[in-house]
């Protein structure tokens, strides 16, 4: 155990912050029934200890610790907002039954299964792949008869998280990429490896789900759709969706200074709720798993890295895996400061990567809300094993037919 530069505590070559962060995702993944205690546990001992010791990126005890907070504020709280604002959304759209009609429009054996991640592939590349994916695990609770396989619910994130790498628009990572001033067609090629990723975790993920749970074969024709209540949810995203454009082409430092698109879908739900009641009965629950992901989410922005290794696709690569356990935001953030990507395989990887494990997207820690039975790594691993496969086939065959190509 060695001093470092900073003043920090260095065992083995590896900051504590690191060792404490490390221990918190362990404690995370054998203890998956405490997951909230673990996390915030892990966050306030990595909080004490930049206080007692390394300060905050060279700013030392409370001072430093406020200037952090006012610097990750915005992420923490449009997180905070579309995690528990999206999370009623999927409870309006459930209670207006469309759910229940889906079975007679889709097929009645595997490929149903799979044309429900290729919706919800669609759908993320123009919503919030948090939208997307409640979206999908709403309709498969209904279609399945509420017996969701892990493996379909490590399918339906990762379906979320492939749809939106190729958009400027459909996730956090490629926002903060377009807000920087990379052009939209500069990640647009990362659907070459998303679409590919897509099916090769999609299909055996659907074939799971069939043996564990067929598709009902016919909707309930008895059940009357609520059009008001579709029409909420319409609204909401055509919201979300329209704030987020907007700030992002005409007004990008208020996306940076103000939570807009969290702000713009509690604005929605707010403005509805005349028409149709939500059910604040969901958010007790969705606030456990937010205040989970949040808690990692600062934690991993508490880290000392400054750098990441110099720009290629192995790097690019090893991001992806490292996404899985690592908030891809700083991530992200990181590479636009160092510069040198290719920023569609960039994108891929840290969009999709973040699918192998629950609690690397917030999606992943979204889509959990509704099914907790996915709350474990091992399971989530053992089930989702072709989402890590799809993530390595889609990388290879992007770079075998693209190539690495960066960009300033």
């Amino acid at each position: 155990m060695t001093a470092a530069a900073s003043g920090g505590i260095v065992i083995g070559g590896i900051p504590l912050e690191f060792i404490l962060f490390a221990a918190t995702l362990l404690g995370v993944a054998l203890i998956h029934h405490r997951t909230l205690e673990v996390a915030v546990t892990g966050l306030l001992a990595i909080v004490a200890y930049k206080l007692a010791v390394t300060g905050f990126h060279g700013q030392p005890g409370l001072i430093g610790l406020a200037a952090h907070l006012r610097a990750e504020w915005v992420v923490l709280a449009n997180l905070f907002g579309l995690l528990m604002g999206f999370a009623l959304l999927s409870r309006h759209f459930e209670q207006s039954h469309v759910p229940s009609r889906l079975p007679d429009l889709l097929p009645d054996d595997w490929r149903g299964g799979f044309l429900l991640l290729v919706a919800v592939f669609v759908l993320s590349s123009f919503l919030d792949n948090i939208a997307a994916a409640l979206i999908g695990g709403t309709v498969a609770a209904t279609v399945f008869r509420h017996k969701v396989h892990i493996g379909y619910i490590a399918a339906i994130v990762a379906a979320s998280n492939a749809g939106g790498s190729g958009s400027v628009v459909g996730d956090t990572t490629t926002t903060m990429m377009w807000i920087d001033g990379v052009s939209p067609l500069s990640v647009l090629h990362a659907y070459v490896a998303a679409g590919v990723a897509l099916v090769v975790c999609g299909i055996p993920a659907a074939r799971q789900q069939q043996r564990h749970s067929p598709i009902r074969r016919h909707g309930d024709a008895r059940t009357a759709v609520d059009w008001v209540r579709v029409g909420v949810v319409a609204f909401i995203l055509l919201a979300a969706i329209a704030v987020n454009v907007t700030t992002n082409v005409y007004f990008p430092q208020w996306s940076e200074q103000f939570p807009c698109i969290g702000a713009a879908v509690w604005a929605a739900l707010l403005m509805t709720a005349t028409w149709r009641r939500p059910d604040w009965a969901v958010l007790p629950a969705t606030l456990r798993g937010t205040v989970f992901l949040l808690s990692l989410v600062l934690a991993a922005s508490m880290m000392p890295v400054e750098r990441l290794p110099v720009a290629s696709w192995q790097t690019a690569f090893g991001l992806g895996f490292v996404s899985a356990v690592f908030d891809n935001i700083p991530l992200t953030k990181l590479a636009l400061e160092q510069g040198g990507y290719d920023w569609g395989m960039l994108a891929y990887a840290v969009g999709f990567g973040g699918s192998m494990i629950w609690f690397g997207s917030s999606a992943g820690v979204a889509i959990t809300n509704l099914f907790p039975e996915a709350r474990s790594v091992g399971d989530w691993l053992k089930a989702g094993w072709h989402v890590a496969l799809a993530y390595v086939v889609g990388f290879a065959v992007l770079m075998l037919t693209l190539g690495w190509n960066p960009q300033g």
